[in-house]
């Protein structure tokens, strides 16, 4: 409804002051000028004109966006819909179609073409879900979102023993709702937009099931390889641990032993019902079936009537078994005779039972609430433990001539005499080795030479042994 053409025609026109013609200088973007009482606004102007004030040392500002009222809307909206540009509304879309099936046009239903692009194709998750109320706990499931009809499915994961129904079916496959929500009418049409899409699931993230939070933790390759290809989302980023600690129970020790009878018997009645004779080890008994290690010892309680008293501790290397026995001494006011009887003893410095390594000449002992300090072996027991060094270093003569190396430049020890036991210890102990009596003994044995008056006592000859040991 405005006169369209040439506003001005080319002339030179006054300014709004009078006092001289508009010029370049009057010219600039995002200036207002005054042309015969209108005021133009000057929003742009075209690249010859901006190079040629870039030519004089002016640089023009940037243009402007035009003012559009509600024609030019209308009128490029139109432009576009003529083009195909925007899609069409939901009733176009269905106007259209009623018009092409009443011409007799094939229908196009886009359910139908979904199903038939997507039929097959699942995407799977794996959640949990909290249960807070009483006597609830953690449960896992299995959710199936079917990418044919936006259908979800969710199976319950259980394990083994789990105490609860053989039946997975959580929710049936069917259409899942964001919220919770019962229709006042049956029939009545639900709005929009409120189920759960693909780009809804996200690992690490949480859905609501009818009022349930079931938090996503993980998915399959398949599924992630979808969601990487058209969605752009690496579901791995977000994925949650949910491995739970091992539950270790503990186990009920058997009560003490009372002292009636052997503890292994007793043991058994706390394990079977039905209990049975405790397992023998047969190849040991047969093996060391008759082996014996005598070791004599003395008291060292402290008692005067006591201090007489020599007593033999038998160890049993068929069955580990100990026992102790009195050698009679004349006008020692105690009989002769079984000191302990056989059976298996426990140590009571280490707490387990007595093993041969816990037993060697100058140890000392408590059986029976007595200390017995070992003085001596047979010689039976000593060549059974010198024929073992490894299980017993005490008995091995290399062994014990390789503690004597840091005597080695010790002139007494040097002595092709040889050197007494005794003496021989006081060395060692001042240079920080400790020596036991059985170390001694075997010394004694294999670098010893033998007293050559009955007041004298057997030497050691040092050189011998350092000799050995080098």
């Amino acid at each position: 409804g405005i006169a369209q053409g040439s506003f001005l025609k080319r002339q030179k026109v006054w300014r709004a002051d009078g006092l001289a013609y508009i010029g370049p200088d009057d010219l600039r973007v995002g200036s207002e000028i005054t042309i015969f009482g209108r005021t133009i606004h000057i929003s742009g102007c075209d690249r010859f004109t901006r190079w040629i004030f870039e030519q004089n040392g002016i640089s023009l500002p940037p243009e402007e966006p035009m003012v559009e009222d509600e024609w030019h809307k209308t009128y490029k909206l139109r432009k576009i819909i003529e083009k195909g540009q925007k899609p069409l509304t939901k009733a176009q879309v269905e106007a259209k179609n009623l018009a092409k099936f009443m011409s007799g046009a094939p229908h196009v239903d886009m359910k139908f073409t979904q199903f038939a692009l997507n039929e097959r194709k699942v995407l799977r998750f794996k959640a949990f879900w909290d249960d807070h109320t009483p006597y609830g706990a953690r449960m896992y499931f299995i959710i199936h979102y079917f990418l044919a009809d936006n259908t979800v499915e969710i199976n319950m994961a259980q394990c083994r023993n789990s105490g609860r129904d053989a039946y997975p079916m959580f929710m049936k496959r069917g259409q899942l709702s964001k919220t919770t929500q019962v229709l006042a009418v049956p029939g009545l049409l639900a709005a929009e937009g409120q189920i759960y899409y693909p780009q809804d699931f996200r690992v690490g993230a949480s859905i609501n099931v009818w009022g349930r939070k079931l938090v996503i933790y993980d998915c399959d390759d398949a599924t992630q390889k979808f969601y990487k290809e058209y969605l752009d989302i690496d579901q791995r980023k977000g994925c949650i641990d949910v491995s739970e600690k091992p539950v270790t129970h503990l186990k009920l020790t058997p009560a003490p032993h009372n002292g009636v009878g052997r503890e292994e018997d007793s043991l058994i009645n706390c394990q079977m019902i039905q209990p049975k004779p405790p397992k023998v080890d047969l190849e040991r008994l047969m093996l060391y079936h008759g082996e014996i290690l005598r070791f004599e010892c003395k008291m060292m309680n402290g008692e005067p009537e006591d201090e007489l008293r020599r007593l033999v501790i038998a160890y049993y290397l068929a069955d580990d078994e100990v026992a102790v026995f009195e050698v009679p001494v004349r006008n020692s006011g105690h009989m002769g005779g079984r000191f302990s009887e056989k059976r298996r003893m426990k140590n009571p410095d280490t707490g387990e039972y007595f093993k041969i390594g816990d037993l060697f000449v100058g140890q000392t002992v408590t059986i029976a609430s007595q200390p017995l300090r070992i003085t001596r072996a047979d010689e039976h027991c000593l060549q059974y433990l010198e024929a073992h060094p490894d299980e017993f270093p005490y008995a091995s003569p290399v062994a014990c001539a390789r503690r004597l190396l840091p005597l080695a430049t010790d002139p007494e020890v040097q002595d092709e005499r040889g050197i007494e036991p005794e003496r021989l210890k006081e060395l060692a102990a001042k240079a920080g080795v400790s020596l036991i009596d059985h170390e001694l003994v075997t010394l004694l044995r294999h670098f010893g030479v033998p007293p050559e008056s009955e007041d004298q006592q057997p030497r050691i000859i040092g050189p011998h042994a350092l000799q050995c040991a080098g």
